[in-house]
Parts: structure tokens; C-alpha cells; sequence
């Protein structure tokens, strides 16, 4: 009975180190397998995209087996041109680029698969408070704008001409000045108003140089401001990567809509080290409460059109785009499914 019992014990350790060696593979095997290096080109590292932050602090990149590589370009043509150069796999800007892309004759059009605010994220900034501001303000004024065919200074005038206010006669508005270096030069002493990305406007808040007195993602309404995009090229090649990184966008944006504004500026400070948890809250606040992200990825038809009519506003456009050329739905339904 004795010697029966020992077999027993000797046949069931023998299952045991069968069995365990597989599962020690498998682990190792997924604690080693590698993750897939994708570069995005970025239009410039603000707050105002705090749903990718998110997505990246909390290893959704990861999660989908992507090894993120995050570049800033420092404005949409910039970017519209690490992607078109295979510098960089996806950019991510205002859609108007692929258009401008789309006119110029490309033959690998860059194609939009996922949106991500779904306002304009800049404000006016005046000098003074002006708790009573109408937009009839700036006549006679001089604000510092954006680049001539960007999507800062396309929506300032679209909401100009919205107010019966001609961009040409009833103001000056000086777009001579880079993107990243407007808010000095008001500090400075140039311009009337400013037209400002955060965290700018509410640092110029703080040093006392500037009142915020309007939100331009308020009074344009609902816009497709800001969109990820690659070159149709790369999609095909690549339709893999495109869905994974189109789910951990929409984890990111389903955090920002089931959390409140201290926990996503939490989450997202390690991006924005050289500012403080304080102001990231006050910031994310503001974006949070004029609905500036959406609750999926899907650039919708409306929206494309929409922007249509914001470039031929702006004199920009010189035929309209059918949406299917220049967008798909397909990855943006997909990860919100």
C-alpha cells in the first residue's frame, strides 16, 4: 500500500514538471515578445490632446503592442511633411494638410482614420478683462494670428465673418509669427489681442500680460480640429498597426469621459513637467467644460464637410474633396465597438 502511495507521488510530481515547464515558456514568451515601433509626428505637444497623453501614460500603446516614438513638429506643414517622407508613420494635425496634399496632386494620399477634438483649442486673450466682449471688439484692433491656411487662424476669421466682420478691412491681424513665439511677443507689448494655444493663454493669465475673453472652440462651434492621418501606402502595408493604435486612442478617450478633470491632469502631468498639476487642472478644466474631445474616433461626413466650407471661407480650397477619398471609418468604428 505504501509502495503504491509512492508511485502515485512519483507519477503526479512527474505531471507537475510537465505541465509547469509549458506554462514557464508561455511567460516568458510574452514577457519577451516585442513590441511594434511606430513614430508619430505630432502638431504640437499641448493639453488640448489629453486623451492621447493619457492613452500613452497609461501603457494603452503597450497594451496594444505598439512602441510609441512621440515627435512634436511645430505645425501642421511640418508634420503633413515627416509623414509624406516616411519620417514619421502617422501624423497627427489639422486635416485641412491632407487636403492641401490631396490638391497638390500627392499620389500616396494621406489619408485621416481617427479624430480627435472635435473643437478648436485656441482662445483670444486681450489685455485687459473685458467681461462684456463681443467679437465687435476686435474692429479698429490688431491681433496676433496663426499661419495664413492653418487651422488657428481659418477658424478666427470663419468666426469673424459668422460676426459680419471682414478679417481684411475691419482689423489687422499679423501672421507673421511663429506659431510657438505669439505669446512673448504680446507679453512684449505687440498686438492688441493674441490668439492662443494653453498652456499660453492661462500663463499669460497668471504673469498678469493677458485675459482670456473668448473661447474660439465655443463660438466656431463643433469643428474636426485636429485628426491622425497616414499615408494610404503605410495603411495597407500596416492595417494592423492603424487598428492598434486607434484602440489605445479610444481607451484614452473613454478615460477622459468617465474621469474628471484632476484625474486626467494626474495622469497626464508627467507629459507637461515643466508646468504645474495646478494650472494642467485649471487647463484640462477648460477644454474639459466647452466638450472639446469626442467619445469616439469617427470623423464623421458632416464634420469633413464642414471644414470644406471653413477653407473655401478662408479662399484655401480649390475643389471640394469627396469625404471617402481622404477619410475611413474603418478603424475609428472598429475600436469604439
Amino acid at each position: 500500500m505504501r509502495k503504491g502511495k509512492k508511485m502515485a507521488a512519483a507519477a503526479l510530481a512527474v505531471l507537475l514538471a510537465v505541465t509547469a515547464v509549458p506554462a514557464g515558456i508561455c511567460a516568458g514568451e510574452k514577457e519577451e515578445k516585442e513590441l511594434t515601433k511606430v513614430t508619430l509626428n505630432e502638431v504640437a505637444h499641448s493639453i488640448f490632446y489629453a486623451p492621447q497623453y493619457v492613452a500613452i501614460e497609461e501603457g494603452y500603446f503597450a497594451e496594444e503592442g505598439l512602441d510609441l516614438e512621440l515627435v512634436t513638429g511645430f505645425g501642421a506643414d511640418k508634420t503633413l511633411t515627416a509623414v509624406l517622407s516616411g519620417e514619421a508613420d502617422i501624423g497627427f494635425m489639422g486635416a485641412e494638410a491632407s487636403i492641401y496634399a490631396y490638391q497638390e496632386g500627392a499620389n500616396d494620399p494621406v489619408v485621416n482614420f481617427a479624430q480627435l477634438t472635435q473643437r478648436a483649442g485656441n482662445f483670444l486673450v486681450a489685455r485687459e478683462e473685458m467681461p462684456t466682449f463681443t467679437w465687435n471688439d476686435l474692429k479698429g484692433s490688431k491681433v496676433l494670428g496663426g499661419r495664413k491656411g492653418g487651422m488657428p487662424e481659418m477658424v478666427f476669421e470663419y468666426i469673424l465673418k459668422e460676426n459680419s466682420i471682414d478679417p481684411e478691412k475691419d482689423l489687422e491681424i499679423d501672421q507673421s509669427i511663429d506659431f510657438g513665439s505669439t505669446a512673448a511677443a504680446f507679453s512684449g507689448g505687440l498686438g492688441d489681442f493674441s490668439v492662443e494655444f494653453e498652456p499660453s493663454a492661462t500663463a499669460l493669465e497668471k504673469e498678469g500680460a493677458g485675459y482670456v475673453v473668448a473661447s474660439l472652440g465655443v463660438d466656431s462651434g463643433y469643428v474636426p480640429y485636429t485628426s491622425y492621418s497616414a499615408k494610404t501606402s503605410f495603411m495597407e502595408e500596416n492595417p494592423e498597426v492603424i487598428q492598434s493604435f486607434t484602440n489605445a486612442l479610444q481607451k484614452g478617450m473613454e478615460y477622459v469621459q468617465s474621469h474628471t478633470p484632476e484625474e486626467i491632469a494626474e495622469v497626464i502631468a508627467p507629459q507637461f513637467a515643466e508646468t504645474d498639476l495646478d494650472t494642467i487642472t485649471a487647463i484640462v478644466k477648460r477644454y474639459y467644460e466647452q466638450d472639446t474631445w469626442k467619445e469616439n474616433l469617427v470623423f464623421e461626413k458632416d464634420s469633413f464637410e464642414l471644414l470644406q466650407d471653413i477653407l473655401e471661407s478662408a479662399g484655401e480650397l480649390s475643389a471640394r474633396v469627396d469625404y471617402g477619398d481622404l477619410v475611413t471609418r474603418e478603424y475609428a468604428e472598429k475600436a469604439a465597438e
